[in-house]
């Protein structure tokens, strides 16, 4: 399958937010639980509270953790803002990278957000696409948009497009291998389609807990 099947608006939305996210949005995923605030409100400085819950809702809502928090949509900021009590918001001028970094590593532990070729992550979404593929008749495209959200909400990081564009190909040539045959899906599909030695590519299948990762 050719790495061309993604149409330009989802290479350019990918991990990205396009204009400011909706009421519904802001409140699904900008909400900080009580949990959310007990952590931040251990943290020194606005700046560094406003940074981590940047950090935090961003990657609820888009799978990603930003490298530059102060692009987010002012809405984000002002919603964030509000919550935290904090009254200048240009405090963020002082977040710095490394803060960033580190923030960045505890929300993976503390919320338990995994990488995309962590142990078993690939394996558990070639399965999930090879039932699509069983059942329907979407187009790589659509399934593109449907492993995206799956992965969102299995907790697992997407990276930049340039790399996961390439490792989605991946499960999708496993599950659905003939671009004219979307509804046969290959009927074989074991740990042998996956590259064990090489950390980055997809590792070794974990088949436990697979009939809950829908």
């Amino acid at each position: 399958m050719p790495v061309g099947f993604l149409t330009p608006e989802q290479r350019d939305y990918f991990g990205r937010y396009v204009g400011s996210p909706s009421r519904e949005e802001l409140e699904r995923f900008f909400y900080l639980s009580d949990e959310d605030r007990d952590v931040i409100q251990t943290l020194r400085g606005d700046h560094s509270r406003l940074g981590y819950a940047i950090l935090l809702t961003t990657v609820r809502f888009l799978g990603v953790l930003p490298d530059k928090p102060r692009s987010v949509p002012s809405e984000v900021q002002q919603v964030l803002v509000r919550q935290l009590s904090i009254t200048d918001p240009e405090c963020l001028l002082l977040y710095s990278d490394h803060r960033r970094w580190i923030h960045a590593s505890d929300i993976q532990t503390r919320y338990g957000y995994r990488h995309f070729t962590d142990h078993g992550v690939g394996f558990r979404l070639c399965r999930w696409l090879y039932a699509l593929c069983w059942t329907g008749t979407d187009r790589p495209g659509v399934l593109f948009e449907r492993a995206t959200a799956w992965l969102l909400t299995q907790k697992v990081l997407l990276g930049v497009l340039s790399r996961n564009r390439r490792k989605f190909r991946q499960p999708i040539n496993v599950a659905c291998p003939s671009p004219g045959r979307w509804g046969r899906p290959n009927s074989r599909v074991t740990s042998r389609h996956f590259d064990h030695g090489n950390a980055s590519r997809m590792s070794r299948p974990d088949c436990s807990g697979l009939d809950g990762a829908d």
